[in-house]
């Protein structure tokens, strides 16, 4: 079991930065993949970035590709997200969750994702 907890969302103009990290406990933070999602008001959740477990694949929306990074901390069992250049379009509730796989990569599916946080709010104002 993994409890995870976001921080770092907040109000920010365009073309801001703002970091969410993503804290973890419990067992097994190492052998999560991890994914940040976001939704919109009236919107579905979507699929933001993925991180694999030993942190050198990520794998990106392609909306955000150049503008966040996401990563990882093993040690302090931290996931984070950079994100730069922010848009109006980018204001969500963002979520991180782990992804216990067993034998493939970092998926785009909610479905694969096996715990959540409990999201995070972000609003970049025009």
């Amino acid at each position: 079991q993994v409890q995870l907890v976001e921080s770092g969302g907040g109000l920010v103009q365009a073309g801001g930065s703002l970091r969410l990290s993503c804290a973890a406990s419990g067992r097994g933070f190492i052998t999560y993949h991890m994914g940040w999602f976001r939704q919109a008001a009236g919107r579905e959740r979507e699929f933001v970035a993925a991180i694999n477990w030993r942190g050198d694949s990520t794998y990106y929306l392609d909306f955000v590709k150049g503008r966040f990074t996401i990563s990882r901390d093993n040690v302090k069992n931290t996931v984070y997200l950079q994100m730069s250049s922010l848009k109006p379009e980018d204001t969500a509730v963002y979520y991180c969750a782990a992804d216990q796989a067993m034998g493939r990569g970092p998926s785009y599916a909610q479905s694969d994702y096996d715990y959540w946080g409990q999201g995070i709010q972000v609003t970049v104002s025009s």
